[in-house]
Parts: C-alpha cells; structure tokens; sequence
C-alpha cells in the first residue's frame, strides 16, 4: 500500500477519532467500497475524468443519501474530488488497520459468501489470533463469489478455505491430466 493511500488514511482516521465517529465511519465507507467494488457501472462512473465532480456527486448523493454520516458523505464527496474514486477500497482498508492499530489488533478481512453470526466472527477470531499469534479484530465482508466456506487475510497471509477455491484446485487437476 502506499504511503499516499496510508496518510489519507490516517487523516480520515484522525477526523473520525476527533468526532466520535470511528466505527460507524468505518462500516459506512466499507459498504461504499463494497458497492463499488461489485459495480462495474458505479466504479466507472465514480471514476471517469470525463464526468464533470457534480455528476458525480450526485451518484453518490443516491447512493448514500440520508442514510451516512455526514463525516462520511464529506469524505466520500472529498475522495471523489481530488480524483481518488479508484482508491477508496484501498483507502477503506489502510483506514481499517489503522483503526485495528489503535485498538492494539491486527485486522483481519474474513470473506463468507454469507452473513456470519457474531458467535461464528467471535469463533473465527479466536482461532486466528490462535494461528497467528496476533490478537486478531475481524472485519467480514459478504462475498457471493466466495460460494460457500470462508477466505481469512491477516496482513500478507491468505487462508483460503472456500469452495471456490476448491473447486477451482479440481477443475486445474482434471484439466492437467
């Protein structure tokens, strides 16, 4: 990651601790990451220097609307202006370690194909601060591409247990034969 993304990061981090508002902050710019990491459309539109900043303020406006913070709608509206649409995923990341950091955690980026109940992200947590020696803070995301089964990305180490990985491992080993 780069050390641009990391100090945006740890700016808005910083707005988002002044005003009380790390957690919902967090949650809010990730579901925004999510929507444009699975539209093809929104993430074209979010980041074509074609479209005049009010277009696409506007989007994002209908997007989120009443339903963000304010602290989040100035920092999407801000992202959006300086030309860093593409970013925002990375951004929302950097922000999230960030967040983990100050609370002494390592963060951990658990993909389900499914919504996981907070006794199964309590588990999950547990055995992965157990196999990596870090008191792990898991953050889930609803991947429908996952299929079934979970992928767990601590730091640099991927602990991919998915079905589509699995499959993708047999389909390899038919085709080799």
């Amino acid at each position: 990651m780069s050390e641009r993304i990391a100090g945006i990061a740890a700016g808005i981090y910083e707005m988002a601790r002044a005003e009380g508002e790390v957690e919902r902050l967090e949650s809010e710019l990730a579901a925004v990451a999510r929507a444009m990491e699975s539209s093809d459309e929104l993430r074209s539109t979010l980041t074509d220097p074609q479209l005049p900043l009010e277009r696409k303020q506007g989007v994002l406006e209908e997007l989120i609307g009443g339903r963000a913070s304010r602290l989040t709608r100035s920092v999407l509206h801000l992202i959006v202006g300086l030309d860093r649409a593409s970013e925002l995923p990375q951004i929302v990341r950097s922000l999230m370690e960030t967040a983990a950091a100050s609370r002494s955690k390592t963060l951990a980026e658990v993909r389900s194909a499914v919504p996981l109940d907070d006794a199964t992200v309590n588990r999950l947590a547990a055995a992965l601060t157990k196999a990596t020696g870090k008191d792990v803070e898991v953050r889930v995301v609803v991947d429908p591409s996952v299929v079934g089964g979970l992928v767990a990305r601590v730091g640099d180490t991927v602990i991919d247990g998915s079905i589509a990985k699995k499959v993708a491992s047999l389909r390899q080993l038919v085709t080799s034969r």
